[in-house]
């Protein structure tokens, strides 16, 4: 069967799975998976096997991780360290930049906490900033779901654009790096959408489910912070060493005799484990909190994590029958080959490629996190291997695939309904003011990609 046709086959299978049938992500991806490594050549003894050897590696790359960010997460938020961000971010900026503290404050907890956690801890602050001075509703709740949006889908460890990194073979500390990079502007343009949006629509809240904030004590600002911090620069460490290391000179040397350290402390697993640390100790100090209930926050927090990793592996599985159906040498061969006459770069073409297709799969089926993963496995199977393709990094692909899942976005989102109910706000004020801003956000990263790509191509 043709490369081509087994890939829109898989496609199908998705979304007629999850969009259709209303199955589980993990069951509709799992059965794509296996799908095409049936229709794909190779000997019919191996053709589950490779599904099972692609879920296992996928799993292996990315599950310590998830796992831990969801603990430090649960962590900082049971403590009051996420809270106590908020109200330093507010203090900084003033009562009149209230916008700003919100979108700045979703920017630096989207990092380590979901998203809906981050928008449901913020929304009694927007209404708060309401009831002051009766105005501005609407730009607080789009301020929070810019800053938080652009680094949820940008910026590992959320799932999402860790899925990516791992999928595409990118240093998980160059992605943090970019992610951020790419994630600021992005924010910022959505917070200045956000007051355009809310000058012409100007809402007043409804009565919702939010919650109003805690009173409880809160812990200082340098120990709420710490479980963020320590990983990205654990992280970074590394990444930066290896960079060093591998440029000519004298100093190369020197960068060299610290990579043995480096390579140790600025593993993934190592320094997400030290957030964890950090994030329990916060919490257990903050609120005295016996062994059981210690407990139990790390088993709620792992079994919300498990259902992403599952996920998350079946498309690595999905990946893998791409792989084998050689759909990578016909997409070089058809749009790389035609580019590169028509005098378009060659790694242009897969990054439109990579937000255009996460656009629709995010479109039709309503999760950014299954839309990125989805496109990751597509493109890993047709970017070459030694990347001799692309002139540029492989982290511009990603945050392009993370980018196009901020597109399109609306009543199949659950995230939508989020907004809509938990800010008070009606599914059409939603539908014009929270589907625009993402979109803008999206298109804001992707342009950043683009300039970045071609201004400081990391090669």
């Amino acid at each position: 069967m043709h490369p081509l046709l087994i890939l829109l086959v898989g496609m199908a299978t998705i979304l007629v799975g999850i969009v259709g049938l209303r199955l589980n992500a993990f069951l509709a991806l799992i059965t794509a998976a296996i799908v095409v490594s049936l229709l794909a050549p190779g000997e019919p003894a191996a053709k589950i096997g490779r599904v099972a050897e692609g879920f296992g590696r996928t799993a292996g790359t990315i599950g310590i991780v998830i796992a831990l960010a969801a603990i430090a997460g649960k962590a900082m938020m049971d403590s009051g360290a996420a809270d106590r961000i908020v109200r330093a971010f507010i203090a900084v900026l003033g009562e009149k930049r209230s916008a700003t503290a919100l979108c700045a404050t979703g920017y630096v907890l989207s990092i380590p906490v979901f998203f809906d956690t981050v928008f449901y801890l913020l929304v009694p602050l927007a209404r708060s900033g309401y009831a002051r001075t009766n105005r501005y509703y609407l730009k607080y709740l789009l301020a929070i779901t810019a800053g938080a949006g652009a680094t949820h889908t940008l910026v590992p460890p959320t799932p999402g654009p860790l899925a990516v990194a791992g999928t595409l073979g990118v240093d998980l500390g160059t992605m943090v790096l970019v992610g951020l990079v790419v994630a600021l502007p992005a924010a910022g343009v959505g917070l200045l959408f956000a007051g355009w949006v809310d000058r012409r629509m100007p809402v007043v809240p409804q009565a919702s489910a939010a919650e109003p904030a805690a009173t409880l004590p809160l812990p200082g600002l340098v120990a709420s912070l710490l479980p963020i911090v320590l990983p990205v620069l654990l992280i970074s460490s590394n990444t930066v060493v290896l960079s060093m290391t591998a440029r000519p000179g004298a100093h190369a040397a020197s960068w060299s005799a610290l990579a043995p350290y480096t390579v140790i402390i600025g593993n993934p697993n190592l320094a997400m484990l030290v957030s964890v640390g950090v994030a329990i100790w916060v919490y257990t100090r903050q609120r005295n909190v016996s062994r059981a209930d210690l407990a139990g926050l790390v088993d709620t927090s792992l079994m919300g994590a498990g259902f992403i990793i599952l996920i998350i592996a079946a498309s690595g599985a999905f990946g893998v029958g791409l792989q084998a159906a050689q759909i990578g040498p016909m997409i070089e061969r058809a749009f790389v080959g035609r580019a590169a006459a028509a005098g378009i770069g060659s790694g242009l073409v897969f990054l439109f490629l990579g937000f255009g297709v996460a656009s629709l799969i995010k479109f039709a089926q309503g999760s950014s996190t299954v839309a990125m993963i989805t496109t990751a496995a597509m493109l890993a199977a047709m970017l070459p291997a030694n990347g001799a393709a692309l002139p540029f990094h492989r982290v511009y692909v990603a945050t392009a695939i993370a980018s196009g899942s901020l597109v399109g976005t609306w009543m199949n989102d659950s995230g939508f309904w989020l907004f809509s109910k938990m800010g008070g706000v009606t599914e059409m004020e939603t539908l014009k003011s929270w589907t625009p801003v993402l979109g803008v956000v999206g298109v804001t990263s992707m342009v950043t990609t683009i300039v970045l790509a071609l201004l400081v191509p990391l090669r």
